[in-house]
């Protein structure tokens, strides 16, 4: 059974005005868009054409999802300023930390809103799009800290391995670096460097966004990673990110567990931050598709390291068609063109921005048409 998905965009102040709109063909908002939730997140749970939500739907059906809940949230994310920088934990962390702060005051400050972990991946879809991810190989981050100049000099003394890295990073965010940080976001404006001009650049107009904040100084620590239109990143637990512009598809984990690490205003907390980040220097690889055969058919999967989630592609174009055999519950967005998704007498066509759900037990989903469509289920498959 499939039924059709819709949600507003989330108005986040760093979205975009034209990177959804231009997808789905439409004029720019007027206000920020952020991200497109397809799920059933209770944050905020995609509906059916009706106006129920996915779980109140599924309920009317007579259906369930094992376990109650998606274990996963599919995203359209349109970054038109860079995310804050931040970090998730793992499922253990994730389960201390909730089981911990679930003994605060009602409307305490908590960094655990529920007991999960969460890893995403994310797969450009506009052209460009450039991501914070990871942190850097410290012979490289010298490099790039010497090009800036003598006012990085306390900072480098700090980055001799990855445990002076965590000190680095709790010395920035905590305040004391805060000299530093001031003299280093002045010196950006006259750096230069052949190697790391493109680094350079994009801590200029980082800084430029969020005047002072030392999370200016901690993006320079982290590898900076363009990706161009089908390629993605694999973020999981204690690797501090930040997406800094474009259009993409985003899986994670069904969590909304996030410790910030800078360029926000929103609270810091820096001890429970260090105590889950890996400091561990060193390049993030970008994910590519390869092909799955499950019983499946023309179908692409972005390999990730964990058993919650798949993210899959199809592309279909006149006189093709792709058979997937879900896992699972399958949530499935198009992106580009016009695609039929078919499920036994059921067919829904897709255009980009829209969305489906495909309930437990669905046997095949045949995409025809001319366009791409992406899909999310379960993981643990073959």
């Amino acid at each position: 059974m499939i039924v059709r998905l819709r949600n507003a965009p989330r108005d986040y102040a760093w979205g975009s005005r034209t990177l959804l709109a231009a997808l789905e063909g439409r004029a720019p908002a007027e206000g920020p868009e952020a991200e497109v939730w397809f799920g059933d997140h209770p944050s905020d749970p995609a509906e059916t054409p009706d106006g129920r939500t996915l779980g109140a739907w599924l309920a009317d059906q007579g259906a369930s999802l094992p376990g109650g809940r998606l274990p996963y949230l599919l995203k359209l994310l349109a970054a038109g300023s860079p995310l804050s920088i931040q970090v998730h934990p793992t499922r253990q962390q994730a389960r201390e930390g909730f089981a911990r702060e679930s003994r605060l005051a009602d409307g305490a400050a908590r960094n655990y809103v529920d007991d999960n972990h969460k890893p995403e991946i994310i797969v450009a879809l506009s052209e460009h799009f450039e991501a914070l991810c990871g942190l850097r190989e410290l012979d490289a981050t010298h490099r790039l800290l010497d090009a800036i100049g003598p006012a990085t000099a306390p900072l480098r003394e700090r980055l001799v391995d990855a445990e002076g890295v965590r000190g680095a990073l709790g010395w920035l965010l905590g305040g004391g670096g805060s000299e530093t940080v001031a003299a280093i976001i002045a010196a950006l404006e006259s750096a230069q460097s052949t190697e790391f001009a493109a680094e350079l650049a994009n801590a200029r107009r980082v800084a430029a966004i969020y005047p002072g904040d030392a999370g200016v100084v901690v993006a320079l620590l982290m590898n900076y990673v363009p990706l161009r239109r089908g390629e993605g990143l694999f973020l999981g637990a204690g690797q501090l990110h930040a997406y800094v512009s474009g259009l993409g598809v985003e899986l994670m984990a069904a969590s909304d567990n996030v410790l910030r690490g800078g360029l926000t205003p929103k609270r810091i907390d820096v001890p429970e931050l260090l105590s889950i980040v890996d400091p561990t220097p060193g390049p993030v690889p970008v994910v590519l598709p390869v092909a799955i055969d499950h019983g499946s058919r023309g179908i692409e999967s972005f390999p990730v390291p964990v058993d919650d989630f798949r993210l899959l592609r199809a592309r279909v174009g006149e006189g093709d068609e792709s058979i997937l055999r879900p896992t699972g519950a399958a949530v499935v967005v198009a992106t580009a063109g016009a695609v039929t998704v078919s499920a036994g007498s059921e067919s829904v066509v897709l255009e980009p921005g829209q969305a489906l759900f495909a309930t437990p037990g669905t046997e095949e989903l045949w995409f025809t048409g001319d366009g791409e469509v992406f899909a999310a289920e379960p993981g643990g498959a073959a």
